[in-house]
Order: structure tokens, then sequence, then C-alpha cells
């Protein structure tokens, strides 16, 4: 553990969050890190019990405390829950106020400074640090995220579509041009921000795409398909905003590299290969596929995969649920491995009934 004791010291930058809340909920559990301060600059000197009363018999002392005030203090480990753009500008304070430091947003996730004004609307302000943080999807990079002392946790939809075409493209099982990705996701995914689509009456009984073909985590979902596929690659990736509180699915379509290869045994060892000693993914059978509900609050991703030899087409389905695989419980899985932990540690979570 770094040379850690057994119970380290945890700081979280952005803790009201949908996502910082998440990190309390899963950290209040886990046995060997240890919450010492939380921070929120929007809910300074508020009891954190204001904004999560559920967790009032973990965290009924606890105060959030200003960001400058935490980095201070420091800790053993530092999450960062804070909104796109903020820790880039303070990575220096940061990285000393740490041993490790483990970042929820999009600003260290790619590679190429210049895909940070394309995609995000501004140049990147520490562009030396892009390269220098492992991409926090552990089924992929697992040996990089041992040991490492920043990481830079993936985006919600990247982490279900990756997940999901990851095996066939690794392995030349689909031609690297032409995929598709479709995607479903709660409301939480949007943040706490009060904007017009994503209030009830707006969201409720309604379905709709947004950010087509400008959604910021395209890039990052290119990135790595393309480190996988050993070439660059483009995807067409179309978000929708589902009406429920939390859980993602996306539904993703490849072309057979060869016509041959589209037999569903075949298609079905390719990830029993690929996933069969993973801890936190149940992949599907012939004829299931994954739902929401059945990966509820959990750190789990449901897989499932087949060959439509008609069209000559893979379609390979994810679902997770956007804040706990899909940011705070994936970040809690990449510091167990980078501080030598049991990778489960603190995610032995199970869904709620109907």
């Amino acid at each position: 553990m770094h040379g850690y004791a057994m119970s380290a010291t945890v700081g979280i930058l952005g803790g009201s969050g949908y996502a910082g809340g998440e990190l309390l909920r899963l950290l209040a559990r886990h046995p060997h890190l240890r919450v010492v301060w939380a921070a929120a600059d929007s809910a300074a000197g508020q009891p954190a019990t204001t904004r999560y009363p559920g967790l009032a018999a973990a965290y009924g002392a606890l105060t959030f405390c200003t960001a400058d005030e935490g980095l201070d203090k420091g800790a053993d480990v530092l999450f960062l829950a804070l909104p796109h753009g903020q820790a880039a500008v303070l990575v220096a304070r940061i990285l000393d106020a740490a041993g490790l430091v483990v970042d929820l947003s999009a600003d260290f996730r790619l590679r190429d400074a210049a895909a940070y004004p394309a995609w995000y609307g501004a140049d990147h302000p520490a562009p030396e640090q892009l390269g220098a943080w492992p991409y926090g999807l552990p089924e992929l990079h697992r040996d990089e995220l041992r040991g490492a002392t920043r990481i830079a946790v993936p985006g919600c939809y990247p982490t279900a579509a990756l997940l999901a075409l990851a095996p066939a493209l690794a392995v030349g099982l689909v031609r690297s041009d032409g995929i598709v990705i479709d995607a479903k996701s709660g409301l939480s995914g949007a943040g706490r921000s009060l904007q017009d689509p994503n209030l009830f009456v707006q969201a409720n009984e309604n379905v709709t795409p947004y950010g087509i073909g400008s959604h910021r985590h395209t890039p990052e979902i290119e990135q790595e398909l393309s480190r996988l596929a050993g070439r660059p690659l483009r995807v067409s990736f179309t978000p929708h905003l589902v009406p429920q509180s939390r859980g993602l699915l996306a539904t993703c379509y490849a072309t057979f590299a060869d016509p041959d290869l589209a037999a569903p045994r075949g298609v079905a060892s390719c990830y029993q290969a690929a996933y069969r000693d993973e801890p936190f993914i149940d992949l599907l059978g012939e004829g299931r596929w994954p739902g929401t509900r059945a990966v509820a609050t959990t750190n789990r991703v449901q897989v499932a995969v087949t060959a439509d030899p008609r069209t000559n087409r893979l379609v390979a389905a994810a679902a997770i649920d956007n804040l706990v695989k899909g940011a705070a419980g994936q970040a809690v899985q990449c510091a167990n491995l980078a501080l030598g932990l049991p990778e489960t540690a603190g995610l032995d979570l199970v869904p709620p009934g109907p």
C-alpha cells in the first residue's frame, strides 16, 4: 500500500455533487480508506448530512470545507469530483497534497492537447500532464494502474461502450470503421445543475437524444478504441437522456472483419476469454441482455454480445450504474489497484430490489 498503514486517509474535492456523494457512500464501508475531509466551495461550512441525510450514521460529524482548506490539510488519497477544467488549473497543488490522486473529471483523460479546445472549448491549462495519468479502466489497463500515483477515471459512456466493444476489436474480430454506439443514461449523468432539459417536468415520460456528433465523451471512446485496434478510428456516438435517476445502457454495432466470423459461438468464446476472470463483469449467455436495474447502485457491469449474420454485424451491449462503475465506484476500484489493496475492497455491493 505505498507504505501506508492499513487505514489510509482520504480527501474529496467536489464532495457535494452526485459523484462526490457516491464516493462518500462507498468509502463509508471501505475497510482500508477513511474520509477525513470533503470540500465543496458552494456548501462550505454546511454539514455533509444536509446534502446527504442518508449518510448520517457514517458522517454525522463531517462538515464541508473549502477546496483551499482541504488541500492545505492534505491526505494519503485525494479523489477529485470537480467540474471539468477545475482540476487542471489546480494540478500542482493537488499533486502536492496527496500520494495518490484519482480524478473523476475529463481533465487528464485525453492524450492530445489539441482535443481539449475542440471538445471542451478551451486550451488545456497543463498540457504537460497529458499522457502522465493512466486511463482508469481496470479491465483494459490494470497493469498501468498498479502502483500509479495519479489516475484519470473514464467517463460513464466510454466505460460502457469500451467494455462492450473491447474484446472484439482487440482480436480483430470486427472492422475499425463503421462502429455505431447508441447509449442511454439516467438524469444523474448530467450532474446537479438545474438545466431545463433535466427538470422533472421536461424529462419525465420523455426520451431524447442530445450531443449528436458533439458529445465530449466521443474523443475518449475513439482514443481508447484506437489503442485497441492499433490504428486511428472514428465512431458514430449518440447519447440519449432517459427518465430515470441512474443507470446507463450502451448498445454497440460493429461490422465483422470477415463474414465467416459472424458465428455466435465464436463471438461468445472471444468474450469469455476476455472477461472470465474479471471481478465486476457479468457476461450474459445467448438470448439474455443487460438491464440497468440489475447493476443499480453497484460497480458491476452486465455485458452481452451476439452475431447477426444477416447484416454481418456484431451487436454488443453493456449496462452500468453511471454514478458507480461510471464514476465513483471505478475511482475506488482504481485506488485499490494503485495502493495494492484487493481490487474489490469496499465494492461488494448488491442492487436494490424491485
